[in-house]
């Protein structure tokens, strides 16, 4: 019998705006494709993430599109099927195959199959075109169609909940930005993060797959037992078409550790395999990532009809949520392989509007950098997309865990018989496809759907446990997040946790003892100072966030005239077009003003005290949120994934790194708080009346706690040093070994002193110029150091140093910062992405050395890094 073929189809294809007649096709610019890449290609439209562009190209998603190839039918045995497999089209879309419609499409995350066995062209060529609706008009249309439901969202039209389509691509009302009397850009209110660009295409692979009989699905379950010195894999191929049997092979780097040979019945094969001693599959802080391939050979005889592979990796994966000791609520924490996880880590949004020019290359690029920044989880944002395989991969490689949303957001959904049919079936057919990796380990049903619902006062009632009455609510999209959701879970990926949204927990979603929490009041709500994170946080923050502008470079990327552009200053009104926050220009005003002198001109410098302060702002976050993982029964606070890692355009945001890959200052000041072993301080002020009438008579005493924090699984013992300065004058005021022998507990924080800050002289405010650090020295090499000013930043006199040297060592593989006075925030920037730092925004002292690593700087090329620091 003949194999299986694959036959890609993406050759030849053209495209052309269906309502104009005399418009020609014209050649695609890659395939996959979607239409603003094949636009911008012929130069039919301008760059939409160049200046103000994104207005000029709004035309392009309410128009209707032609795309169109032609092919010739391969050699085929008797009796063989063909199939024309779409692994997606965006999104309302029509498919003729030689005149004869074989599908019409209605959800641009679910992949089709469709026989045209008997429309395939015998010795011709087969003429192939896919039509896609506007799908903003069928939005709109589908919205007055079902009048009692309670429509509405945050970010974007509420016609975005009817389609099926990444939530983020959706526009909203066009408003008039007026000053004076004079319309000065239009702004589209959609996310507030991203440009507003509708676009449609086949925008995942196309392949003609012709077999008499095949392995349509291959997926499998793992059992870890509890001491982990065994493991079980349920393997199972789902088979179509005649076949004597299926041989299935576990193998590890390329050594065979398993086979068996079963025969399918109903169309069902399984083999089950037993492991002793098995490698096990660890987040990159604890272990490596070996990596299984199971691989599923359908014979007829001798001959091999079709051979499907996937990699798997062998863990025990759990969500553990238990009553704690001495505070109010539970635990959510993830313990893989028994070990207890804190998931340090961030948000992902897709990393382009325009997904199918995203490479393999660039996506492992990402996750890479989330690694490399000592990040443990990363979330994918539920108004994207299910990620392309290449990112899940290299989540797998590199010991990333994923918490995957599905794709639901901010808005009450609808819940009419045809769109939970499609919910249902997009789920099912996802999950399969996603169910196999290992670094998947929960499942949330939407993103701030019940924070919706709460903020609107839908109706809810938790302790009503009928699905079918909850759809005759006002929130009856429930239905899908405790109904439709968990049962495909239940049915198809058995062995990963689901949870009803993000955030949920407790008596609503803003209760921090009982499952995850958004916390926005830093930069939204209240409005809190990031000092005080540790007064607001939760068992798991899955979200937190403050906005910090991108680099001089990506923001020149952006003008249209570089860096020749009169809108090259922080409030100029393109500057403002490329930040779609609500409110960013007031929020970043305050947490500036707030918190240290800062300047507009030159704008470097501005970009930098926006980086330094978004910095300092996400380093306090996670200092004072790690501090709360306290070790057993006391999991206070188990994780905390910032809002966000990545942006989708040139754009100021919440990004931690910007568009072009490049890091802003918070990756570095948060890779240094989520290392294996950290030390903390905070400093208090209590002030204390000497009887219940003075207000003069008063006691005011300024003291620091401090703390470590060990995520490691060893016990370490460490020397706790500490030192102080005097900002003004540079002078070593204090040096003192608090501990030669302290233990650090495995897999914890431990508090280890609280005293006051050391000066020369009481009552004469010397410790507002005291400058405190404090280190942990291992085996005589420093494993921690952390250094504490007085805060505000803007009250302190900071100094501009006389003497501060920036040097490449001998070995030409770091730079080496010293200065006479203490520096806040010395920043190394290149005038190129060729020159790769470890790390940078460090604080300097006086009588150290701090050495950054660097990539791709020869010795004699200092000079061109320019030097930044808070002055």
């Amino acid at each position: 019998m003949a194999s299986r073929k694959v036959i890609p189809i993406k050759e030849g294809w053209t495209f052309k705006q269906v309502d104009e007649d005399a418009t020609k096709f014209r050649p695609v610019a890659q395939f996959p494709t979607n239409v603003h890449l094949d636009l911008m290609h012929h130069k039919l439209i301008p760059d939409p993430f160049i200046g103000k562009n994104e207005n000029l190209v709004q035309w392009v998603g309410e128009k209707e599109w032609l795309y169109k190839t032609s092919f010739s039918s391969p050699d085929a045995p008797e009796g063989a099927k063909a199939i024309l497999a779409f692994d997606g089209l965006d999104t309302y879309a029509t498919v003729t195959l030689n005149g004869i419609e074989i599908l019409k499409t209605e959800d641009m995350f679910i992949p089709e199959r469709v026989d045209v066995t008997d429309i395939l062209a015998r010795g011709s060529e087969n003429n192939l075109q896919i039509r896609f609706d506007c799908t903003w008009m069928i939005g709109k249309k589908l919205v007055e169609k079902y009048p009692e439901h309670k429509w509405g969202c945050w970010n974007g039209d509420t016609s975005r909940l009817a389609v099926r389509k990444a939530q983020y691509h959706y526009v909203g009302l066009a408003i008039n930005s007026i000053i004076g009397r004079m319309a000065d850009f239009m702004v589209f209110k959609g996310w507030d993060w991203g440009p507003m660009l509708m676009t449609c295409g086949p925008w995942r692979p196309i392949n003609l797959e012709i077999y008499l009989s095949q392995i349509s699905d291959l997926y499998f379950t793992t059992s870890v037992d509890k001491s982990l010195k065994s493991a079980e894999v349920v393997a199972k191929a789902e088979v179509e078409g005649e076949a004597s049997g299926v041989r299935f092979e576990v193998s590890l780097n390329g050594k065979i550790v398993g086979s068996e040979t079963v025969k399918a019945e109903n169309g069902l094969a399984s083999a089950t395999f037993h492991t002793q001693n098995p490698e096990l599959w660890y987040p990159h802080t604890y272990g490596k990532q070996p990596l299984y391939v199971l691989t599923a050979s359908l014979l007829s005889g001798d001959s091999e009809l079709d051979t499907t592979s996937k990699k798997l990796g062998i863990r025990r994966a759990e969500l553990v949520q238990r009553k704690l000791e001495g505070q109010p609520g539970t635990s959510f924490y993830f313990e893989i392989n028994n070990v207890p996880v804190f998931c340090g880590g961030s948000d992902w949004i897709p990393a382009d509007n325009f997904i199918p020019r995203i490479t393999a290359e660039k996506y492992r690029d990402w996750v890479n950098l989330i690694r490399e920044g000592n990040q443990v989880m990363v979330r994918v944002w539920g108004g994207g997309i299910f990620e392309e395989s290449a990112f899940y991969d290299a989540c797998d490689e590199m010991g990333v865990l994923v918490w995957q949303d599905f794709l639901f957001g901010c808005g009450n959904y609808p819940t009419n018989k045809d769109f939970l049919a499609l919910v249902k079936r997009e789920a099912a057919e996802n999950v399969k496809i996603l169910r196999h990796h290992p670094s998947i380990v929960i499942w949330a049903g939407n993103n701030e759907d019940y924070q919706y619902q709460e903020s609107e006062h839908l109706e809810y009632d938790p302790e009503n446990n009928d699905p079918e009455s909850w759809l005759k609510t006002t929130f009856p999209a429930r239905y899908i997040y405790e109904k439709i959701l968990p049962d495909v879970i239940q049915e198809l990926c058995p062995d990963v946790y689901y949870h009803p949204g993000s955030p949920f927990g407790g008596q609503d979603t803003k209760d921090p003892t009982i499952g995850d929490i958004h916390q926005w009041n830093v930069w939204h709500g209240t409005q809190e100072k990031y000092q005080n994170f540790d007064k607001i946080g939760g068992r798991f923050v899955s979200e937190f966030g403050m906005e910090g502008f991108p680099s001089m470079r990506t923001i020149d990327s952006y003008l249209p005239e570089g860096q020749r552009d009169t809108d090259r200053y922080p409030q100029s009104s393109t500057v403002d077009f490329h930040n779609k926050a609500d409110g960013h220009e007031r929020r970043i005003a305050l947490y500036l003003v707030e918190n240290m002198q800062y300047k507009f001109e030159p704008f470097e410098q501005f970009i930098y005290c926006t980086q330094l302060m978004q910095a300092e702002c996400l380093a306090s976050a996670y200092r004072l949120w790690k501090r709360e993982w306290r070790g057993p029964g006391r999991e206070y606070c188990a994780g905390a994934l910032v809002w966000q890692i990545n942006d989708c355009w040139p754009v100021t945001s919440w990004a931690v790194v910007d568009y072009y890959l490049r890091p802003k200052h918070a990756y570095y000041t948060v890779k240094r708080e989520l290392a294996p072993i950290t030390i903390g301080l905070k400093r208090s002020v209590t002030s204390t009346p000497a009887n219940k009438y003075t207000r003069v008579e008063v006691t005011t005493v300024h003291k620091i706690e401090m703390w470590a924090s060990n995520l490691s699984i060893e016990k370490r013992t460490v020397r706790v040093e500490l030192k102080a300065w005097d900002v003004v004058t540079g002078k070593e005021t204090y040096t003192k070994v608090l501990h030669d022998e302290f233990v650090l507990e495995p897999n914890r924080s431990v508090e280890i002193a609280d005293f006051e800050i050391p000066t020369g002289k009481k009552g004469a405010d010397e410790e507002l110029r005291t400058v405190v650090a404090a280190y942990l020295i291992e085996n005589g090499k420093q494993v921690a150091r952390y250094v504490n000013w007085p805060e505000p930043l803007k009250y302190t006199s900071l100094q501009k140093p006389k003497d501060l040297s920036v040097k490449l060592s001998p070995a030409g593989d770091a730079l080496q910062i010293s200065a006479e006075v203490p520096i806040k925030g010395v920043a190394v920037e290149a005038p190129d992405d060729q020159v790769i730092f470890a790390d940078n925004c460090v604080d300097i002292v006086p009588g150290e050395t701090v050495f950054i690593g660097v990539k791709g700087l020869k010795s004699g090329e200092e000079g061109k890094l320019d030097i930044r620091y808070l002055n």
